[in-house]
C-alpha cells in the first residue's frame, strides 16, 4: 500500500524502486555464487557457532586464518544470511551443491558462520579448541555470579564520577574527597547469579573492569570435499 501510494505522489520514483529491488537480487546471487565457488575451492568445510562475537573479535580471526593474496584458494569465512547460505549449500539431497553439505543446511541456524579452508584440520581445531576470551558483557547478557561493589572498589575511582555512577544507578555520595556508598552502606550488590544485565549495570561492570561475558566460537561440524564426509562435533 505505501509503495503504490508513493508511486501514485511521485512517478518518477517507481524506476528507482525496481532498480533497488534489482540490486538486492543480484546481491544475493552474488552471496550464493561466492559462496558455492568457496566450496569448488576449498578441502575443508566448518561450520561454527559463536557467542558475544564483535567486531574486534571477529577480526582477529581473519588476521589468524588471512594468507598471502596471490593465494586463489585462501580461507574464506562467511558470517550470517543464514538463509542464503542454506540455499548455496542446498538442503535437500536434491538440490545440495556437494554430497550431504544439506546435513550442513539443516544446522545454519541462530549465530553461525561457514569457514572453508584447505589448512589441515588438526591446525583448524586445535585454533578454535584454545579460543576462549574473557570479555565485558553487554545490557541482555546472563550474569552467572554475584558482583558486589565494595569501598575499595569505589575509592579507585575518582569524586568526578560522582554523577555519572549515579546516572548508572550507583548510590554514591562524596565523603572526605573519596567516593562512598550512600547511606553508610559498605557495600553495594551490582547483579546476582541470574540476572538478566541492563545496558546501565554493564557500563558499571565496564567501570570496575570486571569481565561476565565469554567470546568463544564452537565448531558444530565438517565437511569434507574428497568424499563428501560430514562429521558432527
Amino acid at each position: 500500500m505505501l509503495r503504490k501510494l508513493i508511486t501514485y505522489i511521485f512517478p518518477s520514483l517507481k524506476v528507482f524502486l525496481t532498480q533497488t529491488s534489482k540490486k538486492t537480487k543480484d546481491h544475493k546471487s552474488s552471496i550464493i555464487q561466492d559462496i558455492r565457488t568457496s566450496v569448488d575451492d576449498h578441502e575443508t568445510i566448518y561450520l561454527f557457532s559463536f557467542e558475544n562475537m564483535r567486531s574486534n573479535k571477529f577480526k582477529k580471526i581473519r588476521m589468524d586464518f588471512r594468507e598471502p593474496e596471490s593465494n586463489e584458494k585462501a580461507t574464506k569465512i562467511f558470517l550470517g544470511k543464514n538463509k542464503l547460505m542454506q540455499v548455496a549449500l542446498g538442503r535437500t539431497p536434491e538440490e545440495e551443491y556437494g554430497d550431504n553439505l544439506r546435513e550442513i543446511s539443516k544446522r545454519i541456524t541462530g549465530s553461525v558462520g561457514l569457514i572453508f579452508t584447505n589448512k589441515p584440520t588438526d591446525e583448524v581445531e586445535s585454533y578454535f579448541a584454545k579460543l576462549h576470551e574473557e570479555d565485558f558483557a553487554r545490557a541482555g547478557n546472563t550474569s552467572h555470579q554475584k558482583i558486589v561493589v565494595t569501598e575499595e572498589m569505589l575509592e579507585n575511582h575518582p569524586v568526578s564520577m560522582v554523577e555519572l555512577f549515579r546516572k548508572l544507578g550507583l548510590p554514591v555520595d562524596i565523603q572526605n574527597g573519596k567516593l562512598v556508598h550512600s547511606g553508610n552502606k559498605k557495600e553495594h550488590i551490582l547483579c546476582r547469579d541470574g540476572d538478566t544485565l541492563t545496558a546501565e549495570q554493564c557500563k558499571l561492570l565496564t567501570h570496575f573492569g570486571i569481565k561476565l561475558a565469554e567470546f568463544k566460537v564452537d565448531l558444530v561440524c565438517r565437511w569434507n570435499s574428497s568424499e563428501g564426509e560430514f562429521i558432527e562435533f
